[in-house]
C-alpha cells in the first residue's frame, strides 16, 4: 500500500506477437521470459499484487495454463483493445494505482518500479513513467519501461480514448495531449536511451540470452549491473543493432478496433 492505496502491477502478455510469436514463453536461461518478468516485478516493494493480463484468444490458452501452473494471477480480455483489457484487469482487483509492465522486459529493475510509483505519489500526478515511447526522448534503456497511473485517470482514458493507437498502447491518452493529465517523467542523469534490453525480435532474444550468464549470482541484479555488462561486452550490445523501436502511433494491422 502507498498512502493506503492498493498498488497493482499488470503485465501485458500475449502469444501472438507480430515480430516474434510465442516470445513470452521462450526460455531465457532456465525459465520462460514471462516468469522472469513476474518474479522481477514481485521484487518491487511498492507493489501489492501482480496480474498477468492476456487475451481471450485461443492462442493464449497455453499462456493462461502456464500462469495457472505457476500460481500467477491471470486476467483474460480483449486481444487488440489493450486499454480495455487493462482497465478490466485493474477493476477486477480494486486497484487504486496501476503499474503497467510489458512481458517483453525480462530485465526490468524493481527499484525503477518503486521510484516511478514514488514520483507519481510525491508529485500528485495522474501518470508517471521512466520513459515515453517514440517520438519522445528517453534516458533509460529500452526494456526497463515502467508506467504508473491512478485508477481514476485510467478509467477516464478507458471512457474517452477513441484512436486505435490509444486503445492498443494503453497509456497514450494520458500524455499525448499536453495538460490533459498531470504527468511526471523519471529521467536518468546520463542518457542511455539508445541501449536496447527488450525482446521484440529474434535478435533481441539472442542478446538477452547472452546477457543472463554474466548477471551476478549472489544478489538481485539491477539495471546498473546490466549496464556494466554492456560496457565490458560491446559485442553483446551489437546483437540488436539497427532494430527500430515501435512508435506509439504504430498499430497492429491485424487489429479491428
Amino acid at each position: 500500500m502507498i498512502n493506503d492505496q492498493k498498488v497493482v502491477a499488470i503485465i501485458q502478455a500475449r502469444m501472438s506477437s507480430s515480430r516474434l510469436p510465442g516470445k513470452v514463453l521462450q526460455l531465457i536461461g532456465d525459465k520462460p521470459m514471462l516468469q522472469w518478468v513476474v518474479e522481477r516485478t514481485r521484487l518491487a516493494a511498492s507493489v501489492d499484487e501482480v496480474i498477468v493480463a492476456t487475451t481471450i484468444d485461443p492462442s493464449d490458452d497455453t499462456l493462461a495454463s502456464f500462469c495457472s501452473q505457476q500460481g500467477f494471477r491471470c486476467f483474460r480480455g480483449s486481444l487488440y483493445d489493450v486499454l480495455d483489457r487493462f482497465y478490466r484487469a485493474a477493476s477486477s482487483v480494486q486497484a487504486q494505482i496501476v503499474v503497467r509492465i510489458t512481458a517483453d522486459c525480462p530485465l526490468l529493475d524493481p527499484k525503477l518500479v518503486d521510484e516511478t510509483v514514488a514520483l507519481m505519489v510525491h508529485e500528485t500526478a495522474d501518470f508517471s513513467a521512466n520513459r515515453l515511447p517514440p517520438p519522445w526522448k528517453r534516458t533509460f534503456p529500452i526494456g526497463l519501461d515502467v508506467e504508473v497511473v491512478r485508477f481514476s485517470a485510467l478509467e477516464r482514458a478507458w471512457k474517452e480514448a477513441k484512436e486505435p493507437f490509444e486503445r492498443e498502447h494503453v497509456m497514450p491518452y494520458l500524455y499525448d495531449v499536453k495538460d490533459r493529465f498531470r504527468v511526471s517523467i523519471l529521467d536518468n542523469e546520463q542518457d542511455y536511451g539508445s541501449l536496447r534490453w527488450t525482446v521484440d525480435t529474434a535478435e533481441d532474444l539472442e542478446k538477452i540470452r547472452a546477457i543472463v550468464p554474466w548477471l551476478p549470482k549472489d544478489r538481485a541484479f539491477t539495471w546498473l549491473d546490466i549496464l556494466e555488462i554492456a560496457r565490458q561486452h560491446p559485442e553483446i550490445e551489437d546483437l540488436s543493432a539497427g532494430i527500430k523501436h515501435k512508435s506509439i502511433y504504430d498499430v497492429d494491422e491485424r487489429a479491428k478496433l
